[in-house]
């Protein structure tokens, strides 16, 4: 059998002395989109920051490409191919929409290459290849969201955490956005774990699903699965 390119083994993490997840344990193949889905307060945000390095598990394996990521820095995580896109974008808005993404390739070494995904991604986001030049702070919700998604991309990463990409956003900018990832993942074989309130849009786009609640996992199926059992469904995901 593969090894998933992502294992989680009885993670504990939180915020002081209050505990957030509980025993969490999940695997995500790679060239595949698992969403994580759950009401709010369920963990998922807080995950994706244990797994990026920004928050220490205080129990627990995450297992990267076969490497054991705990007391690994957050810079370190970067090189080694993990991207996060935290929820709010997180873009700088002092910045024009160049020099946001030439900070996602600043650690690179690989000069020429740092450059070739540059040009990638003004070519998936062309909004943003007209508008290079303008700060953040005068970019629309939806391409503030590209730049930050954009950003992660030109480190090149092999696994991207993106919390809340919807949040925010019309519908029609929401589909844009979830057809990307399919793209990235069927043309580059990028994994993505993907955080989303939008259950419907995320199990559209989703191989898998994680079902989170009061920090712990759930559920943990296909997205077939989870779309078309009525008891999941109704239990977890209202609807």
């Amino acid at each position: 059998m593969t090894e998933p390119l992502l294992r989680v083994e009885g993670l504990h993490a939180g915020y002081g002395a209050v505990p957030v997840l509980r025993d969490v344990g999940l695997s995500v193949a790679a060239r595949t989109i698992t969403a994580v889905l759950g009401a709010n307060g369920a963990g998922k945000t807080t995950l994706l920051r244990t797994l990026s390095g920004l928050l220490a598990p205080t129990a627990g394996r995450i297992v990267f490409d076969g490497a054991d990521l705990r007391g690994v820095r957050v810079e370190r995580l970067v090189h080694r191919g993990l991207a996060h896109v935290p929820e709010g974008r997180g873009v700088v808005a002092e910045l024009t929409v160049d020099e946001n993404l030439r900070l996602g390739g600043l650690w690179r070494r690989d000069r020429a290459d740092a450059r070739r995904a540059l040009d990638e991604v003004y070519h998936l986001f062309e909004p943003l290849a007209r508008r290079r030049q303008h700060a953040g702070h005068q970019l629309s919700g939806g391409e503030r969201q590209m730049l930050a998604l954009g950003r992660a991309l030109v480190a090149r990463p092999r696994l991207l955490l993106l919390d809340e990409p919807s949040l925010g956003l019309a519908p029609r900018v929401t589909a844009q956005i979830m057809a990307l990832l399919q793209r990235l993942r069927d043309d580059t074989g990028l994994t993505v774990l993907l955080v989303e309130q939008n259950v419907r849009s995320a199990l559209s786009v989703a191989d898998q699903g994680v079902v989170m609640s009061l920090g712990r996992v759930a559920a943990a199926t296909t997205a077939t699965r989870l779309r078309d059992d009525e008891h999941l469904r109704h239990a977890y995901l209202g609807f």
